[in-house]
């Protein structure tokens, strides 16, 4: 009997596990369709000007176009892409025609194209307003002396290349050179990948289920024959 009783609730806790991971993955796939969506919405809208005090929130994804001057100096941000294999992304102080110093983000580079000087002056661009999200507990510090840095982080690059706290992710444009190929803000490069989480979850849920209760069957079988 005892036998049974453990049966049953290592049975029932792990299906319990797996459904409610199975759960969780449904819900993680409406956010980031959701977030999808929203990006899409937004990134192919008409430019505009850069607003005067662009909010994080209301205005990520906002295609601008500015007028200014790309200046020298910029930070390095180690990234790989199954496309174009291991490089940086180059973000750059821009001093706009009003005066505001911000960030821009050229785009990606090569390995070995690091130290390569990249063109500058009065320009006229168009990209896509963006506060991204990539740090947490795990990033690495950024390697200074190096110039290499693990994610962008706007309030720390604008810290480190004195700029207001407002980075615009570049479109193509002639300015970057043949060299420097853009990396603009769309949904392509975002899988969303919860749906495969979730039938694999619930897959093993039904698995599982099946397993508990041919082990309890044998149970009683046994139990009937003694």
């Amino acid at each position: 009997m005892r036998r049974l009783i453990f049966l049953i609730v290592v049975g029932v806790a792990g299906l319990a596990v797996l459904l409610s991971l199975g759960m969780w993955q449904v819900q993680r796939m409406a956010w980031k369709q959701q977030i999808l969506d929203i990006i899409d919405s937004r990134v192919d809208g008409e430019p505009v000007s850069l607003p005067e005090n662009p909010d994080p929130v209301a205005d990520k994804y906002m295609p601008v176009r500015l007028v200014g001057e790309l200046v020298e100096g910029g930070l390095h941000v180690l990234v790989s892409t199954r496309s174009l294999g291991p490089g940086y992304r180059v973000i750059v102080p821009f001093v706009t025609d009003d005066g505001r110093r911000i960030l821009v983000d050229r785009g990606f580079i090569r390995t070995a194209a690091k130290n390569t000087v990249l063109n500058t002056g009065k320009v006229e661009l168009i990209g896509n307003l963006h506060w991204p999200d990539e740090t947490d507990s795990y990033t690495p510090p950024a390697e200074i002396a190096a110039n290499i840095w693990y994610a962008r982080d706007v309030d720390a690059m604008s810290a480190a290349l004195n700029t207001l706290p407002i980075m615009v992710v570049l479109n193509d444009h002639p300015v970057n050179g043949s060299f420097v190929i853009p990396m603009p803000v769309n949904t392509a490069s975002i899988p969303n990948d919860h749906l495969q989480y979730a039938i694999t979850w619930f897959s093993l849920a039904f698995i599982w289920a099946a397993m508990t209760a041919y082990f309890l069957w044998r149970s009683r079988q046994n139990r009937e024959l003694t």
